[in-house]
């Protein structure tokens, strides 16, 4: 038996994983190396196969801390309507270990540039367009009480335990008022399968049937507007206006080609698009400063600044977010 380990994990951890993979999984002659990491406790590693010369991708997901069966579930069903998502080859759920495809190493954030992003975005529109074609059973509503919860993460987490501010009363019911809007906004729209992280940290650039797919276990049954808003006003990348004027109409043409958006005008749609990237961006924000205080992961401050960018340039737009929009400008 010959193997390399580097993994920046407890020793403990280490031997449960080197033992799966050695006894369950055997694999002799093989090298292990951390390939990523994302917002929860999951951790990823590429593991080589050295005498088949082959890679594959193992998860740890301690069971006491992630509930792992909606990732293999979903895995499941996105791979059976021809979404590129990691096959599932192996897997532990009372350990926490899975084996599963290797979908590479290159994410749309590290592959895209200009000359690229076109055929990139047109690619990631297409797989999205046949997630919300085909009918999921079994996803969580994304409804009034989620859409809330995660609104509220922005005074939570960012404007009270980051800023240190104090809400006046006039300012909480701005926020409320907001919050309001953006929930009705949502829940008004068609209703379709929602990926809910679909982002260029997540899509990663493949040979075959790009992109792949990643970080799909959160999925729920929600607005059509959603992940096209994730993918376009992305909270790693920003792109100029007139980029994603173009993207969303390449959108709203292939989708009324699939009948998803029956009797809806463009404009209804960008306002849609638009109220809904409010809602997901106070989310994102509040999430970035919990990442922070509660998980000791501080590198996602560094993308606050461009979410916070989103808030104030769109909520510009519409007369019923005035008053929003002078307290985000403030912030």
């Amino acid at each position: 038996m010959s193997s390399q380990t580097s993994l920046p994990i407890d020793k403990q951890r280490e031997q449960q994983i080197v033992q799966w993979i050695e006894n369950d999984l055997g694999y002799k002659d093989y090298s292990l190396k951390p390939a990523s990491a994302d917002a929860s406790f999951r951790r990823y590693f590429r593991i080589f196969d050295h005498i088949n010369g082959d890679s594959k991708i193992i998860m740890d997901a301690p069971p006491d801390k992630e509930n792992s069966h909606p990732f293999i579930e979903l895995a499941h069903s996105f791979f059976d309507i021809g979404l590129n998502v990691p096959r599932v080859y192996a897997q532990d759920f009372s350990a926490g270990f899975f084996l599963l495809s290797d979908l590479g190493v290159t994410d749309y954030l590290t592959a895209i540039k200009n000359g690229t992003a076109d055929q990139l975005y047109k690619d990631a529109i297409g797989s999205l367009i046949r997630l919300q074609t085909q009918p999921l059973g079994g996803l969580p509503d994304y409804d009034a009480s989620l859409l809330n919860r995660e609104m509220h993460l922005f005074p939570d987490w960012y404007l009270l335990k980051h800023k240190k501010m104090l809400l006046s009363q006039s300012q909480h019911q701005i926020l409320l008022d907001t919050f309001s809007l953006l929930e009705t906004s949502a829940l008004s729209q068609p209703q379709v399968s929602v990926h809910r992280d679909y982002h260029s940290r997540n899509l990663m650039l493949t040979i075959d049937n790009n992109p792949g797919v990643l970080d799909f276990q959160d999925a729920v049954f929600g607005p059509i507007s959603y992940d096209l808003v994730s993918l376009l006003r992305d909270c790693y990348i920003s792109w100029p206006q007139e980029k994603i004027s173009q993207w969303l109409q390449y959108y709203f043409d292939l989708a009324n080609s699939h009948n998803l958006l029956k009797q809806v005008s463009y404009l209804q749609f960008e306002k849609w698009f638009d109220l809904m990237g409010l809602q997901r961006h106070l989310k994102a924000i509040g999430i970035f400063a919990r990442l922070n205080y509660r998980d000791a992961k501080p590198g996602y401050l560094n993308d606050i600044p461009r979410t916070l960018d989103y808030l104030k340039t769109v909520s510009q737009k519409y007369s019923e977010l005035a008053d929003f929009h002078q307290f985000v400008s403030r912030l």
